[in-house]
């Protein structure tokens, strides 16, 4: 049986992706690990040596193919709080777009939708051709990316909705309580386990709705902090918790799929599905129409980028680093929420909504947080 270096690829190549230099006594490197030697042994004709300690040069070229695996491999230094920045920047430049999207004016939110539809198309397809995923994906998996489509784009729409009748801050708050809505919906779909934990974090983030909301049978009727009239208020928390709901359900669906499909298929059946919705909701409602001014049509513009930028980000954060300290720092969404209502919107929240924010913010946390410990806990098992 061939032993495999016990100290892992440090120590059976001290100097990882470089020439050996000489030692003292004017000999070249020598298999120093117990697990090459055993190796080179084994090889036809090898005395106890392998090619790269028989050939007499001074440069190791042993042909076994883990030990070429090891001679070639070169240290990677990640940069620290990298993946932690680039969540923090996709929060921004949600919440940048989420502000554009309130200065606009006479622009349906699925008129908007659509442009950012029409945007992620464009940019998706030039990936699609290059990783060569095609256009429909594997066919035990186009159920799942349909509803994928239909969930996330109805998310967004919903989402969009919900910014324009209502405060920017109490909007985001609302959507921001998805992860407790995935863990319920998990636990009903995937039979993952739902403790009691997650159940008072539901109860904690139904609060924070209700503070929100502040229905009038509970909070009276003159209701302060809010934008309009009370029936636009209400029908923007329906839009936001159904958004996060949708979201949550769209979240499920991926851990479903797994890694069997590329990213790029999965948001162009967004995109694409979303842009097909968009339409058939503006001849529904007709309310199909060009803004007025260049400003707006700018803002448009960037509002497709920004989403775009703000899901790269996000994406590349999920790539190097764990979830759970990414969703933590999410709820930096909350307050770039906050801060841009108070400076640009001249928008005070209100105490409920500041009540209402921490109990969903804490919520989220907490899943996230019970979350990642339970993966820690269980990579560990696997390790032992």
């Amino acid at each position: 049986m061939v032993r495999q270096p016990s100290g892992g690829g440090a120590a059976a190549a001290p100097a990882l992706g470089g020439e050996e230099p000489a030692t003292g006594t004017g000999q070249h490197r020598q298999c120093q690990a117990r697990g090459m030697e055993a190796a080179c042994a084994q090889e036809p004709g090898g005395g106890g040596g392998c090619n790269c300690c028989n050939s007499g040069s001074s440069r190791p070229r042993c042909r076994l193919p883990w030990a070429r695996s090891i001679a070639g491999t070169k240290k990677k230094f990640a940069c620290p709080g990298l993946g932690l920045f680039y969540t923090l920047l996709s929060a921004f430049l949600f919440s940048v777009a989420s502000l554009f999207l309130k200065k606009i004016e006479n622009v349906h939110s699925v008129e908007i939708s659509a442009f950012r539809c029409v945007f992620q198309m464009a940019f998706v397809l030039p990936g699609l051709i290059y990783y060569k995923t095609g256009f429909l994906g594997p066919k035990d998996k186009r159920i799942f990316l349909f509803l994928r489509g239909v969930l996330g784009s109805g998310a967004m729409i919903l989402l969009y909705y919900a910014f324009q009748v209502m405060p920017l801050a109490d909007a985001t708050v609302i959507t921001f309580s998805s992860p407790v809505f995935t863990s319920l919906l998990a636990w009903i779909f995937l039979k993952e386990k739902y403790s009691l934990w997650d159940l008072l974090f539901t109860l904690f983030t139904i609060t924070g709705v209700v503070l929100i909301a502040r229905p009038p049978f509970l909070f009276g009727s003159n209701i302060a902090g809010i934008e309009g009239s009370y029936t636009n208020h209400l029908k923007g928390t329906i839009a936001a918790v159904t958004s996060a709901v949708s979201s949550a359900s769209t979240f499920v669906i991926l851990r479903k799929m797994g890694k069997s499909v590329h990213y790029f298929l999965s948001i162009w059946y967004y995109a694409v599905i979303g842009l097909i919705e968009c339409i058939v909701a503006l001849f529904i409602i007709d309310e199909w129409t060009l803004p007025y001014c260049g400003i707006d049509r700018f803002l448009l513009i960037l509002i497709g980028l920004l989403g775009l930028g703000g899901q790269i980000f996000l994406t590349k954060a999920l790539q190097i680093e764990k979830a759970g300290p990414v969703a933590i720092m999410k709820t930096m969404d909350v307050v770039f929420a906050f801060i841009l209502q108070i400076l640009f919107l001249n928008h005070l929240p209100t105490w409920w909504t500041v009540g209402g924010a921490l109990c969903v913010v804490a919520s989220s946390s907490g899943t996230a947080i019970r979350k990642w410990q339970q993966n820690s806990k269980k990579a560990k098992e696997n390790e032992i």
